[in-house]
């Protein structure tokens, strides 16, 4: 751990420096004018006020999700498993500016990978002449930073999967390749205008399957690759490091998904307010459901199975939120808590694999949930955006093409993800040794602990 290397700090200067050389933007930047096609579109001050609160909102979840999964596991684990959230903070954000964004929303290249030239270094983003096209009230600009709090996110939610056992610095080149190679095609296919999915008429309000499903089949390759940790190995019981860390986590998470779903009406309207209020419910249905669910089967009602079960009420409803009534959104709640509680509990009694946080049961699982119910319940009574209600309104179309992209998806995103372990490990070892787990990554990874003995 001590082995020195410049490498990653080069690349950084290289970056850094290279940036200073780019033109200047121009002081005047347009607030109104036409598409292309013809069509009007002007800057609104209160969209983007909201927006930019919203983003600000989805920032605020990935510290969140650190205390989250801190105060699950052991003691001698908190600062990496929050650090690993943090670190992705900082190397999503550079990715982004100079070619993630163009990956994710570049022109597009046969509707599956944007060309990385369109928006390299951000080049044009701040001086656009005009917004993104399904976000016409806004700056450009906005809508990119707006993305890549969803690109921070997705990462760091995989983290979950693989704590306790993974070495940081193989752990961070990763997090690079599963964001290039992962991550942006899936929301170009989604997100983008000319994405195959998007074409298709495949609906994903605000990632249920660009984020959630893609980092819950990673997480599921990460468990699987990387193997057991060795306390699971010898039948160790740790509890987790701190409950009310995964309460606070749990309120972050709760209010930053405000801006995630709401945000995602990329406006200030009454579909920012409908997607608003099926958050919330979505939520809190589904965290009754985990602990009642839980209390059926003979269990105490806890405070982490609350916190675990509103979570996956959050993840289900971010595909549907803006597609469904408000109504709806308590069964999608409700079956989601215990359609993941089942599955999470059949995991841990089979002890076949060792996905540490549940992450796939909860957002894998919840993701899949969440898109199957938006082909069920997506109506163009609460977003004309839907041109084909879902199954329960008595068409199929839309049903199926959900089910066709569940599966692509779920191929595609454990299939490659499970590739790019394959050759991170290659480059960096991904698993630290029995010696450093024994210690526990907080020392062995970073030379720091929760609390002196």
């Amino acid at each position: 751990m001590n082995q020195k290397s410049y490498l990653p700090l080069i690349i950084l200067l290289v970056v850094s420096f290279a940036a200073v050389f780019l033109p200047a933007v121009p002081t005047e930047i347009l607030t109104k004018g036409t598409f292309p096609d013809g069509k009007p579109w002007e800057i609104s001050a209160g969209d983007t006020a909201w927006m930019l609160t919203a983003t600000a909102f989805v920032l605020l979840m990935t510290p969140g999700l650190a205390y989250f999964y801190g105060g699950m596991v052991n003691m001698r684990n908190v600062i990496s498993t929050m650090l690993q959230s943090f670190v992705s903070m900082g190397v999503i954000s550079v990715l982004w500016i100079v070619v993630g964004f163009s990956l994710a929303f570049g022109d597009s290249i046969g509707g599956f990978i944007g060309d990385p030239t369109t928006f390299f270094m951000f080049k044009g983003v701040l001086d656009a002449k005009a917004p993104w096209s399904l976000a016409p009230t806004i700056p450009l600009a906005l809508f990119a930073f707006f993305q890549l709090k969803f690109a921070i996110i997705t990462p760091a939610l995989i983290t979950g999967s693989f704590a306790e056992r993974v070495n940081f610095k193989g752990y961070v080149l990763f997090i690079v390749l599963f964001s290039l190679i992962v991550y942006s095609p899936l929301a170009h296919w989604t997100w983008h205008p000319d994405g195959f999915l998007f074409k298709l008429g495949v609906l994903d309000f605000a990632g249920g399957t660009v984020v959630h499903m893609s980092a819950g089949w990673a997480a599921l390759a990460a468990a699987i690759f990387l193997k057991k940790r060795k306390s699971m190995v010898e039948n160790e019981v740790h509890p987790p490091a701190n409950i009310p860390f995964v309460l606070l986590g749990t309120g972050l998470l709760w209010f930053g998904w405000f801006g995630f779903n709401a945000g995602s009406a990329v406006g200030a309207g009454t579909l920012a307010v409908s997607a608003f209020a099926t958050t919330n419910i979505a939520a809190a249905a589904a965290g009754l459901s985990w602990v009642l669910f839980d209390v059926a089967k003979g269990k105490k009602l806890s405070a982490l199975g609350f916190c675990i079960g509103a979570v996956v009420g959050l993840v289900a409803i971010t595909p549907a939120a803006g597609f469904v009534t408000i109504p709806t959104s308590i069964f999608i709640g409700t079956a989601a808590g215990i359609i993941s509680n089942i599955i999470a509990h059949w995991k841990a009694k089979s002890g076949k694999i060792d996905d540490t946080l549940d992450v796939f049961p909860c957002h894998g699982v919840g993701g899949m949930v969440g898109m199957v119910m938006t082909g069920i319940f997506a109506t163009s009574a609460v977003n004309s955006a839907v041109v084909e209600n879902g199954l329960a309104f008595g068409e199929t179309a839309l049903f199926l093409k959900h089910m066709l992209a569940l599966v692509i998806v779920s191929v595609f995103a454990f299939v490659v993800s499970y590739i790019l372990l394959v050759v991170t490990n290659a480059i960096v070892p991904l698993r630290v040794s029995e010696e450093e787990e024994r210690l526990g990554l907080d020392v062995s990874q970073h030379d720091e602990v929760l609390m002196e003995a």
